[in-house]
């Protein structure tokens, strides 16, 4: 089974640098091994550098049984048997190894006279650090794989909101241009010169369309400009029977962001749902109010049983909620109908 790839990246040189070391010269400290015998200057050096090498081949060999051991069990899915599979490894491991080699230490400098009570004794406390560093190791991946998921987590979450952005983004052309050709249909019978004006007004505004298709943000003066021309199509259409306010400080354009086609959107929505005429026209405004637009118009819904296409308000929430983390306000009554959607400023 493949290794924790994980485990690769975990660097854990400057731990075992200091601490191989440290345990190389406390653990005969603490039993006073040295102690048994006078050693001369060399022979102590000699000594803890033979100790140290006890740590290191202990070190080094659990290290390599524990990242091993990783690729079989699992904490969350196997936690008793991992924890019987750490015991027994290292103990299998570090009991014998640290034995003989204690032993070898009383060959080499008190001629095979072995303390079997030392012995014991540096090894239980070997065998008790052993499972203490097993500890934290497994503190540290247990950590770092909680991090990793984190992460994977969020890269998920990410792909999968772009993944709805680009779904609310490819429903708007089609909806768009059905409803532009709808609008054609009738000028082109009705008035052949105003569908000429409206075919090269429409032209601009897919125009926009089409170069902001991949932005998630536009510049609010880019979107009003747009608006403005999207409303002249309306107005070729419509004529006196419409009317659009826009009141945004021109100071301030410049220095918020908004979802591209979000006006349009806006504007779309209530003349496809609202009654008007020339002498009881559609007015539209849209006002500002610090981080917001406020878009408001007088509530005459129609009578009609062709259904919804269901892009509209649904679609500009959550737009609106996958790039800004925020929802649009809607606020209906009879009389009125209100949209208040977020703007970004440029920090």
């Amino acid at each position: 089974m493949k290794e924790d790839t994980s485990l690769e990246k975990l660097n854990d040189i400057g731990f075992r640098l200091i601490l191989i070391p440290f345990f190389g010269i406390a653990v005969p400290l603490i039993t006073k091994m040295n102690g048994e015998i006078v050693l001369t200057h060399w022979q102590t050096k000699f000594s803890f550098a033979y100790t140290i090498a006890i740590a290191f081949l202990v070190w080094q060999g659990n290290r390599y049984l524990l990242f091993s051991l990783r690729s079989y069990f699992n904490w969350f899915n196997k936690p008793v048997r991992k924890i019987l599979a750490l015991l027994l490894a290292v103990s299998f491991y570090t009991i014998p190894i640290s034995s003989l080699m204690l032993i070898g230490w009383y060959y080499i400098f008190l001629q095979g006279q072995v303390n079997w009570n030392t012995v014991f004794m540096s090894t239980l406390i070997i065998m008790v650090c052993v499972i203490f560093i097993t500890h934290v190791y497994e503190t540290v991946f247990l950590v770092k794989e909680s991090e990793s998921e984190m992460v994977r987590n969020e890269q998920l979450e990410k792909a999968k909101a772009q993944a709805e952005l680009e779904a609310l983004k490819n429903q708007i052309d089609p909806h768009f241009i059905f409803n532009s050709l709808n609008t054609l249909s009738h000028l082109i019978e009705d008035s052949p010169v105003k569908a000429r004006l409206f075919n090269d007004n429409m032209a601009e505004v897919f125009r926009y369309i089409l170069r902001n298709k991949g932005r998630e943000l536009v510049l609010l003066q880019e979107e009003i400009e747009f608006l403005k021309d999207y409303f002249s199509l309306l107005k070729i259409r419509f004529d006196e029977a419409i009317q659009l306010n826009v009141s945004v400080p021109e100071q301030l354009i410049d220095q918020y962001l908004i979802p591209p086609i979000s006006l349009q959107i806006l504007i779309e929505n209530a003349t496809k749902h609202n009654e008007f005429s020339t002498d009881i026209p559609l007015v539209i405004d849209i006002g500002f109010r610090p981080d917001e637009l406020v878009i408001n118009n007088e509530t005459r819904r129609k009578n009609t049983r062709r259904p919804s296409s269901g892009i509209g308000l649904q679609n500009l929430d959550e737009r609106y909620r996958l790039i800004t983390q925020k929802s649009i306000g809607i606020q209906h009554s009879e009389k009125k109908f209100t949209v208040i959607i977020p703007i970004l400023k440029i920090t």
